[in-house]
């Protein structure tokens, strides 16, 4: 009987290294509350590369160790150290959600009822062949649902969900939202389509145009277009919007949402104001594509707001009961609603080739990839 999974882990030490490896740890036994879950796909989010690669340089990436168990290296620079110096030494294990099939369950009456089901699961370690959570961390699939399908079920469609949340919570009318043609971003597209949401797609390529176009979405803003700031602001103003979500992070895009949301806000002002108009206009940080410093040019007036936006919190914020009916939501929509598109599927050795982190570390839309463990 099998007695050991693969499982995998990443190390910064203290050598200005980053390495990432497979390893034999024991399958756990689930306690009262939990269940023991058999790996079978898990999805390489974005959120999942920064404890993945750390601020390690991957062009610097070496691969030894076994074709089964491989080791990748990359060096870290040394101004970057301090930013991982609470982890050194520290093997950690990745991966924040998967899907795969209850083996074994603990005495509640909850876990016992997830017995022989395929889940969904959150909880961090995930890049592994067996997973002991609480069965509470559990999102039972419909029958018929595949490992790949549910792999997504609780980051992207609950982010996507907690967005238009916000916006009813915080009296708004409409959204913006950023790199608009990820996997997230189609979400989010149907689920404002669905319940009659203005949204203002914001992205950087034609090819994205043409994905969110295909949908059927009426805004989309390409930031690479010569008319992008009067493309924004017409839509801004057509649309009301004034609450945004940004995945990019770092440079000067949330800093130009803001300034035309104001310029939007001003053609409807019929008397001047120093301090600008007193719409209030929202952004909220929620990923870091750009690595780059966040740059502000203010020129939005003084009523506005940028900061942080992460789903735990919102969860924990709007309770167990809101975040139950989210969760059911995305259970019964997961083929629909909220299904999710992978441009490849590799073992976990298979992802530390180097030629798949070349593809999956560039966090581009149309190519992310999904974990098989068990292959």
């Amino acid at each position: 009987m099998t007695t050991t999974g693969l499982q995998l882990r990443s190390t910064v030490k203290e050598d200005n290294t980053l390495e990432i490896t497979l390893v034999d740890v024991p399958i756990p036994e689930p306690g009262p509350d939990e269940v023991l879950v058999q790996v079978e796909a898990a999805p390489l989010n974005p959120s999942d590369l920064a404890l993945l690669f750390g601020p390690a340089d991957m062009t610097t990436m070496r691969v030894s160790g076994t074709a089964e168990q491989p080791v990748v290296s990359a060096d870290i620079p040394a101004a970057l150290m301090k930013m991982v110096a609470g982890r050194i030494g520290q093997s950690m294990p990745v991966g924040n959600e998967a899907a795969g099939t209850v083996i074994g369950a603990g005495a509640s009456d909850a876990a016992q009822a997830l017995i022989g089901k395929r889940v969904g699961i959150i909880g961090g370690a995930m890049y592994t062949q067996y997973r002991c959570v609480n069965a509470f961390m559990c999102l039972e699939l419909a029958a018929g649902t595949t490992a790949a399908e549910g792999a997504s079920c609780f980051v992207n469609p609950l982010t996507a969900l907690a967005m238009v949340e916000t916006m009813r919570m915080e009296n708004h009318t409409a959204l913006v939202h950023t790199a608009a043609a990820s996997n997230l971003g189609q979400m989010l597209n149907r689920i404002c389509m669905n319940e009659d949401v203005a949204l203002v797609n914001i992205v950087r390529k034609v090819e994205q145009e043409a994905i969110l176009k295909a949908m059927g979405a009426k805004y989309i803003v390409n930031t690479t277009s010569d008319s992008y700031y009067d493309d924004l602001t017409d839509a801004l103003a057509e649309t009301g919007a004034t609450l945004a979500f940004d995945a990019t992070g770092g440079g000067k895009l949330a800093g130009q949402i803001l300034s035309c949301m104001e310029a939007a806000a001003l053609r409807s002002m019929t008397e001047y104001n120093g301090y600008g108009s007193d719409v209030f206009k929202q952004v909220y940080i929620y990923g870091g594509l750009d690595r780059n410093p966040t740059t502000l040019t203010r020129n939005f007036g003084f009523s506005w707001s940028l900061s942080g936006f992460l789903l735990t919190p919102f969860l924990q914020k709007v309770g167990i009961e809101k975040s139950i009916q989210m969760r059911a939501k995305v259970a019964a929509e997961i083929k629909t609603t909220f299904a999710s598109h992978y441009t490849k599927e590799v073992s976990l050795a298979e992802a530390l080739s180097p030629e798949a982190i070349s593809v999956y570390g560039k966090q581009t839309t149309g190519e992310k990839y999904l974990i098989k463990p068990q292959d």
